[in-house]
């Protein structure tokens, strides 16, 4: 029971801890009613004010005009009653008032007027400047559209006050103002300190991340805009109070090519579609909605079901007309208030606004794609794509032409084969008897090869299989037996392809896995398939009966040339198969058959004059000598491979040669040269529209290529490309796509942009496919994600995902994962002032640490948490604190009796160290002195290793000795000695300190 105002004083105050959102503001409403008992003005007006910032921040601005009519007749009644802080806040909410009237079309312009007259005649009275009351003129100006500029620079030209908005909201509006007349290079200026982190409040720079995302994509910035969406979104996400700013990223995703990201982005804010207060907000929201949803519309999509108001199904039809329909009526309501048509003619011109980017922008998130709205788009290359020829209108010569065209291995004949395709199946169509196209069977049975070589490129193997079997018998029936032969001898690759498929997946999740034990039986499993996929060795028999076929035919005239050449191209690929899946000891009659299968394909290609063909073959020699470490090899023969394609004026088939190439360098330890290759590959094969070529794993390549050449933004790039690349592949490619953005997430926090990283592995677990990853992913996905977490100190998510994470690994026979997952879960518990959580966590590591020491990681968190419990309670936390450190010299006294290693001088100096810091927090100096020079002591036996905390040491020592005990001379000579020991041992960061430090005592003696 609120029996007495203290008591309603700390019910406000723990309300004041509470985020803002539906709890806080209903108790607040309960706390005005509980103060109104009382007839005291400070308990009053804090109720007041507390439940003004609730409706303030949690989407009911239109509400707090009344409220602020009450505080403001306590203000007039008893202003003596308000405490220091409260008297501030009734000038400062001034301001919060007369955006509430202006934004509420409802509220006629003259009711805003007389507002702006009280606040100016107010702050005149109090002796406040008018900076603030011009501000406000302007930000009207901006809503009516009348005398803008004007209104700017008054504003503008004023200096600054104490009632001023904050620097960094005042600078977003300044940029908005740029942006409003076009001149995004201008804004992003303005911007800069903001979004750099220089100027910040509790709002930004999130804000402004969110106001900057369009001018970055329109200038071309687009790593910022990247980095912009990932932080800024992840803040915004499901905030009532920033509604405008989750419109503006929604937008954003549209006009980026991420539109399945925009579709997440509003699922999950379909909340935010109930929040009314605030009517200019709920405008900015439902128009940034709009651009998504009219984007869908366009692209043919009417029918896709999406994210509304709760209560209906929609679908992208009817969301937009309803969007429509309450945005437009909105818009003109204000308008009308206005007198003008600024407000609509701004919405207008926001949902003309065509896609900023050709091509989509990879964000390095994940986002599942809605039904229908995927598309295959060419690679982001420096390169642009270059212009196809016409289609020929005549039917027969289409065909002819899509015949040379694959004769050439051409990447426009599959534009031309779907074209075919089209035609073929229109009701009208009629087969042209007598022509170049040749029979109706021949053509089918090109159009079913055509199929499978579609289902091969996805990775459908059975049906890739069948298409070709099908297409056999149709090339019989059209009494083309060479061609029959050709396609049923491709056959007998199928299933070698689909082998080192699983081979290969099997060995990328074990190399991404930790050891879990419950993934031992998975790893018995895919350790089987992956042995089953080398012993899937080609059916040789079958690949000769198939050549002796093929020499028959040839003889007989039956067999063209190229399709002779095939079939020996698919004895080359089944050769090389075959000594890959060997390595890396295979037997001699598996070296023999590899090359004299591809010695003979070259061969018979450079007889025939199939520079196309020989280049192949050269391929599978070069990736042979890679793959057995002959790398200088592999290199020589690719760049002779690109000299003679380049000859031959076989441009397009330059990227898999480039890929290949890449992959040798990245090997050799070149990674520059790769990724100037890479860069090459991708751009030939955008060039070129290769739909089938590997641009997943070249841009992971590349990304791999960055990192070693120190281009992290250049690895972010690419990597962000891989994932969204695997995305683009479905469920199949899931593991990948984890893969690479656990590496991205790694370079994201090398480049200091934790919370971009936290974005990353967010959406890795937030997606329905996490429950597809193998057990050992999810597990280093939540570590990532939780360490990552705790470096941002949202401690208490990071401690849920600890906890989860130690529930995963529980099980596992390695209990040193779960030894360092509970010690950090403890650590991250109690940051987060859960104690008695910590503790729970901290048994659970001791009882780990007992069935698999950690030594060096169990001491290092009880000596943490020694620390964090001096920070949360000062001296009275000291001997708890003490009892923690003593407990991790047990656990090095344990290990030594055990004979287990460990590194002595680290726990017993870190020990030392801690209680010194502890002693030093409870105002025990000289005890605190006397630990910290017995841990110097200690890291003098540490050898090199140890120079770097024994340098702290000292620096601790010197601080109590000259700040606590006044002992400055003493401090200067021990800094003196240390100095010169950090300058010895290669430590000049540490040196600089110390000399700063003993500047400092130098000149206060």
């Amino acid at each position: 029971m609120l029996e007495t105002p203290d008591a309603v004083m700390a019910a406000l105050h723990e309300n004041d801890s509470r985020p803002y959102g539906r709890t806080r503001t209903v108790t607040a409403e309960e706390l005005v009613d509980a103060a109104e008992q009382f007839e005291d003005t400070k308990v009053r007006s804090m109720a007041l004010l507390e439940l003004m910032e609730a409706y303030e921040y949690d989407g009911e601005r239109n509400k707090t005009p009344v409220v602020f009519a009450r505080v403001l007749k306590l203000w007039d009644q008893d202003p003596d009653g308000f405490g220091e802080w409260a008297r501030h806040q009734v000038f400062w909410r001034f301001k919060w008032v007369a955006g509430a009237l202006r934004d509420n079309p409802d509220v006629p312009l003259a009711a805003v007027e007389r507002w702006l007259t009280e606040l100016r005649d107010r702050y005149r009275a109090a002796g406040h400047g008018l900076h603030p009351y011009y501000a406000e003129r302007y930000h009207l100006a901006e809503v009516t559209g009348i005398g803008v500029q004007d209104a700017y620079e008054l504003w503008t030209a004023r200096p600054r006050s104490e009632l001023s908005d904050c620097p960094a909201c005042e600078t977003r509006a300044r940029a908005r103002h740029f942006i409003d007349l076009g001149d995004d290079a201008r804004a992003l200026e303005v911007l800069a300190p903001v979004l750099a982190g220089r100027s910040t409040c509790e709002l930004e720079p999130y804000l402004s991340q969110s106001v900057a995302l369009l001018p970055l994509l329109r200038r071309g910035r687009t790593d910022e805009a990247r980095s912009a969406h990932l932080t800024g979104y992840r803040f915004a996400r499901g905030k009532s109070s920033m509604l405008g700013a989750v419109a503006r990223h929604i937008e954003f995703c549209a006009l980026s090519g991420n539109e399945p990201r925009g579709l997440e982005l509003l699922a999950e804010n379909r909340d935010l579609f109930a929040v009314t207060g605030e009517p200019a907000a709920r405008l900015d929201f439902l128009t940034g909605v709009e651009v998504l949803i009219a984007a869908l519309a366009r692209a043919g999509h009417g029918e896709l079901a999406v994210s509304g108001p709760a209560g209906t199904a929609w679908t992208v039809d009817t969301l937009l007309a309803h969007l429509r329909t309450e945005a437009d009526a909105l818009a003109a309501r204000f308008d009308t208030r206005n007198g003008t048509d600024a407000v609509g003619a701004a919405r207008r011109a926001r949902l003309a606004v065509e896609p900023l980017t050709s091509e989509p922008l990879a964000l390095g998130v994940r986002a599942a794609a809605a039904p229908g709205t995927t598309t295959a788009v060419p690679a982001v290359a420096p390169a642009p794509r270059r212009a196809v020829e016409a289609e020929p209108e005549d039917f027969t010569a289409l065909v002819v032409r899509a015949r040379e065209l694959e004769l050439l291995g051409h990447p426009d004949s599959d534009r031309l084969w779907k074209r075919i395709a089209e035609r073929v199946a229109a009701a009208d169509f009629v087969h042209p008897e007598g022509t170049a196209v040749g029979s109706p069977e021949r053509l089918r049975a090109e159009l079913a090869e055509q199929r499978a070589h579609g289902a091969l490129e996805r990775d459908a193997y059975a049906e890739g299989k069948a298409g070709l079997l099908e297409a056999a018998a149709l090339f019989e029936a059209a009494g083309m037996a060479g061609s029959a032969l050709m396609v049923r001898t491709r056959t007998l690759i199928v299933d070698l392809d689909e082998a080192s498929e699983a081979a290969e997946a099997a060995e990328a999740s074990e190399d991404s896995s930790s050891g879990a034990e419950d993934g031992e039986a998975e790893a018995e499993v895919k350790a089987k398939a992956r042995a089953e996929a080398k012993a899937r060795a080609a059916d040789w028999p079958a690949l000769d009966a198939a050549l002796a076929r093929a020499e028959e035919l040839r003889a007989a005239g039956e067999l063209t040339d190229d399709d002779y050449l095939i079939v020996l191209q698919t004895r080359a690929y089944a050769a090389h198969h075959d000594l890959v899946e060997a390595l890396p000891e295979p037997a001699a009659e598996t070296v023999a058959r590899f090359e004299a299968a591809v010695g003979g394909y070259h061969r018979s290609a450079v007889e025939l004059g199939s520079d196309r063909r020989a280049a192949t073959s050269r391929q599978y020699t070069a990736d042979a000598a890679a793959r057995q470490g002959r790398l200088a090899e592999a290199v020589a023969e690719l760049r002779e491979v690109l000299a003679q394609l380049d000859t031959a004026e076989l441009p397009w088939h330059t990227p898999r040669v480039l890929g290949l190439l890449g992959q040798a360098l990245l090997q050799s330890r070149e990674p520059a040269q790769a990724v100037e290759v890479f860069h090459r590959a991708l751009a030939e094969a955008a060039r070129w529209g290769d739909d089938s070529y590997p641009y997943a794993p070249t841009y992971m390549m590349l990304g791999h290529s960055c990192m070693q050449v120190g281009d992290l933004g250049g690895a972010v790039r690419a990597l962000s490309e891989a994932a969204a690349r695997y995305d683009r592949k479905g469920p199949e490619a899931v593991e990948e796509a984890a893969q690479v953005r656990l590496q991205l997430a790694d370079v994201l926090r090398d480049t200091g942009r934790t919370t971009d990283a936290v974005a990353v592995l967010e959406s890795v677990l937030l997606d329905a496919s996490a429950a597809r990853l193998d057990v050992r992913m999810l597990a280093q996905t939540r570590l990532d994600l939780a360490r990552g977490l705790a470096e941002l100190e949202e401690y208490r998510d990071a401690a849920e995902e600890y906890l989860r994470l130690a529930d995963l690994v529980a099980g596992w026979e390695d209990q040193e994962t779960h030894t360092m997952v509970a010690c950090e879960a403890a650590l991250a518990l109690a940051q987060a002032d859960r104690w008695d959580a910590a503790e729970a966590a901290l048994a659970r590591a001791r009882e780990a640490h007992r069935k698999a020491p950690q030594v060096d990681q169990m001491a290092a968190t009880l000596r943490e948490l020694a620390r964090t419990t001096m920070r949360t309670r000062g001296a009275d936390g000291l001997d708890s604190a003490l009892a923690l450190i003593a407990e991790a010299d047990g656990v090095g006294a344990a290990a030594e009796e055990d004979g287990q290693e460990y590194n002595t001088w680290y726990l017993r100096g870190g020990s030392h160290y801690e209680r010194a810091r502890c002693l030093a927090v409870a105002e025990r100096y000289e005890e605190a002195l006397a630990e910290v020079e017995r841990a110097v002591a200690v890291y003098d036996g540490g050898g090199e290793r140890a120079e770097a905390p024994r340098a702290e040491s000292v620096r601790l020592a010197a601080l109590i000795e000259g700040s606590d005990l006044g002992r400055t001379g003493a401090a200067v000579a021990r800094l003196t000695g240390g100095i010169a020991r950090c300058e010895a041992a290669g430590l000049p960061e540490a040196a600089q300190v110390l000399a700063e430090l003993r500047e400092r005592f130098a000149a206060s003696r």
